[in-house]
């Protein structure tokens, strides 16, 4: 254990505020449902508008209740914001095909074994339409809000009760639990591993937020694509940009354990 006891959240007051985001979620979603002709809006986008303004009402009142200013919670790290950007976001973006391309793999092995059926992949092809109002919610809206939630206050709460490695795994886990589909939790967990890990090494929620709108951002722009299936042929392209991206990470970040408090 890392230190007191009384440090939040612990795992099981994190499994309170998801459900805590479930309740916000049905609320919201009630109120938007009778909006859907003016926003132009499908079910399943509502569903996802939903969830990204729960999400930010929570961190909204979470902040006030931890007394946790917006700044902190976005950059605790001392080292400038802007530098930190410049330094990691590129290598960030040469993992993203390889990125992309595992989730492909992953998906396709999963639908070997349940299989998606017809309601459903009219479901996640409404999530992912390129309509305006779903652009904003998943590739601006749900990056800030979810980053500030699941790394910005759970894994910074848990970093300060378990070890690392176990702080980043329970972060990721409730990432892709609530997520509410078996399809979208593998990769938020990956990606959610991949972000923590991030997260407690930069002590800056910016280059989380970055990677994460790049991945919402991709995904669309595949779903909108007539052929989306990514071509075998890109595969060693995508390895040699991801290793490239991965040894520039670890160069910058991975070398030495960072151990700036990120006490609000």
């Amino acid at each position: 254990m890392r230190s007191s006891d009384k440090s939040f959240p612990s795992v099981a007051q994190a499994a309170l505020l998801l459900l805590a985001s479930y309740l916000f979620q049905y609320l919201v979603s009630v109120l938007l449902y009778d909006c859907r002709s003016i926003l132009g809006l499908g079910e399943e986008q509502v569903a996802v508008l939903a969830l990204v303004l729960s999400n930010g009402l929570l961190v909204a009142l979470l902040t006030q209740v931890l007394g946790i200013s917006y700044r902190h919670l976005l950059h605790p790290s001392p080292s400038s914001p802007v530098l930190t950007l410049v330094l990691l976001v590129p290598p960030l973006l040469l993992t993203l095909p390889l990125l992309l391309r595992l989730d492909d793999v992953l998906i396709s092995a999963l639908q070997q074994v349940l299989p998606l059926s017809n309601w459903e992949q009219q479901a996640f092809a409404s999530m992912l339409a390129p309509t305006v109002p779903a652009l904003v919610a998943g590739c601006l809206l749900a990056p800030l809000f979810e980053e500030m939630m699941f790394r910005g206050i759970l894994l910074a709460g848990f970093l300060r009760r378990y070890p690392r490695g176990q702080a980043i795994a329970y972060s990721a886990l409730f990432f892709g639990a609530a997520h509410l589909n078996l399809y979208q939790f593998f990769l938020a967990f990956l990606l959610g591993l991949m972000l923590g890990w991030l997260y407690e090494r930069s002590r800056s929620l910016l280059p989380c937020i970055a990677l994460h709108a790049a991945v919402n951002a991709s995904a669309m722009a595949t779903s909108a694509q007539a052929e989306p299936n990514l071509a075998s042929g890109s595969w060693p392209l995508a390895l040699a940009a991801g290793a490239a991206g991965a040894l520039a990470l670890y160069a910058l970040l991975g070398r030495k354990h960072r151990k700036e408090s990120i006490d609000p």
